[in-house]
């Protein structure tokens, strides 16, 4: 396991070989640690404690025994990302799935089942039906037609697990699912923590999209996947309630509560409604050419509720506190120091 372990660190590093062995002073040669990656050989505690520190990960890490594999992998914005971020993103996906669900198993509690809505996988030949999936994961998850408060607790309230990591600029998310020998597979979204509020909640619903519906080979999949998510977050009664049926024009102030109500940006929400026919193309045009035409590149006053997935620290501060693991433990679980980790748990002085 310590040479998986260490390829893994390496790679979220995005260090190669040569690069590795440059960090550690070339203590030991780039030949060697490849084979330390092979299995082939292990180092002694002087260089295992030096290649840890060069990696920024505790030395127990890389001798901590790990069984999970990344199944599906599906990058958005696959078309610009390089092989080598990749495997960083990867790597930091698998790096903090396995702290996941080892404090699940610590606590004997277990991932919450996928709760698979019925009919999955919809099968998607045009847009319409993207739309239809959307209303049919708010039937089977009794969401109503309101718009939906938390996008991160309402897909780990339903058995995904969501991850907030620092992606490379080309990347938005990506969802895969968890390979665990004799359990039941996890579905994972990740959402890069470089983005907005409203691109991040976008992305966990697009990336929903890719879960739950099956594309015809026909049909662009992103475009697919982002009427998915439109419609998940702008319910179409309830948007054409809130705007009406047809308009030719929006004033700003109208546009940034209509957002705000829904969570999302504004360039999604008069996309959405030249996708209802609310406005034309005509329309959608002058509005990019008049107030709008900096929406693309920045947000107009963007949200400030923060959506971070909440339920891995809670469950190491649980852990923490009935005693199944020491401070240095939920420490390095949350890769936060053991003060930060103390400050946590003691909340602020009285």
């Amino acid at each position: 396991m310590f040479g998986e372990r260490l390829k893994l660190a390496r790679k979220r590093a995005g260090l190669s070989l040569r690069g590795l062995a440059g960090a550690i002073d070339h203590a030991v040669t780039a030949q060697a640690i490849g084979r330390y990656e092979r299995g082939e050989m292990l180092p002694g505690s002087a260089t295992a404690l030096k290649l840890a520190k060069a990696l920024g990960v505790p030395v127990s890490y890389l001798f901590s025994p790990s069984q999970i594999r990344l199944e599906g992998v599906e990058f958005r914005k696959t078309a610009t990302i390089r092989a080598q971020e990749r495997a960083m993103v990867e790597a930091a996906v698998l790096d903090s799935l396995d702290r996941y669900l080892l404090v699940e198993e610590l606590l004997g509690i277990g991932s919450h089942v996928w709760d698979r809505p019925e009919g999955t996988p919809y099968q998607v030949v045009d847009l319409n039906d993207a739309e239809a999936a959307a209303e049919s994961v708010r039937k089977a998850w009794n969401l109503g037609g309101d718009a939906i408060p938390n996008m991160t607790e309402l897909l780990e309230e339903h058995g995904i697990k969501v991850l907030k990591l620092d992606f490379p600029l080309s990347v938005d998310g990506l969802t895969c699912r968890v390979e665990r020998p004799g359990r039941e597979k996890v579905p994972v979204i990740v959402g890069s923590a470089s983005k907005s509020v409203e691109r991040r909640r976008f992305t966990l619903a697009h990336e929903l999209g890719h879960i739950v519906m099956e594309i015809d080979g026909g049909l662009d999949e992103e475009k697919a996947c982002q009427r998915f998510a439109s419609a998940l977050l702008m319910p179409r009664q309830d948007l054409l309630f809130e705007v009406g049926r047809r308009r030719h024009a929006f004033g700003y102030a109208e546009i940034i509560e209509i957002k705000r109500m829904y969570g999302v940006s504004a360039a999604a929400l008069i996309v959405r409604l030249r996708d209802l026919g609310v406005i034309t193309e005509g329309t959608l045009q002058a509005v990019f050419r008049g107030i709008g035409r900096t929406w693309r590149k920045a947000e107009p006053e963007p949200l400030r509720e923060n959506e971070e997935p909440r339920r891995f620290q809670r469950l190491v501060l649980r852990a923490l506190a009935e005693d199944i693991i020491s401070l240095p433990k939920a420490a390095e679980l949350l890769r936060k120091s053991t003060v930060e980790v103390s400050r946590i748990m003691l909340g602020p002085a009285v």
